[in-house]
């Protein structure tokens, strides 16, 4: 029972993995956004839609990076559940200065999803960051948030 209002602290006021033993199976979705922002002199660099690194394409390794920090979200955050989720869509658009990253995961299970798609943006906008930061430090991770969530008790949007 969680007295504090908090989902991982239990009655001792101690962390707890949250029992979802008693919650139904639904179709759960999670997008969420990150918001890198970059110099001009990377921008510069984008051709086909994507920048050319010493590293190799920065935008599909990003993808890359960040599908499979998704997939591991349970691993990496100590109370979250391992879950094996059914599908994970990260798109990467610029606009102006601002590379926005969007990071959708899905699952069919008794808990949601939400963690797994702001790992997978974030991790995906720090790979940018690496990727970049031999070009310019000029580099900003602005925003990750959770735009959007379906199933569980209640959904959840705003964008």
């Amino acid at each position: 029972m969680e007295k504090s209002g908090l989902s991982h602290i239990d009655d001792n006021n101690a962390p707890a993995m949250v029992n979802v033993g008693e919650k139904k199976v639904t179709h759960r979705s999670a997008t969420a956004r990150s918001i890198v922002v970059v110099s001009d002199e990377i921008l510069a660099l984008i051709e086909d839609g994507d920048i050319q690194s010493k590293k190799g394409p920065v935008f599909h390794t990003a993808i890359i990076a960040g599908t499979m920090a998704a997939k591991k979200t349970g691993e990496l955050i100590p109370l979250c559940h391992p879950i094996g989720m059914d599908g994970c869509d990260i798109e990467i658009k610029v606009d102006h200065k601002e590379i926005v990253i969007r990071c959708t995961c899905s699952v069919t299970a008794k808990t949601g999803i939400e963690m797994e798609a702001l790992t997978g943006a974030s991790i995906a906008a720090l790979t940018i960051y690496d990727m970049c930061k031999a070009m310019s430090h000029d580099i900003v991770i602005r925003e990750t948030r959770l735009i959007a969530k379906t199933g569980g008790k209640k959904d959840f949007h705003h964008e």
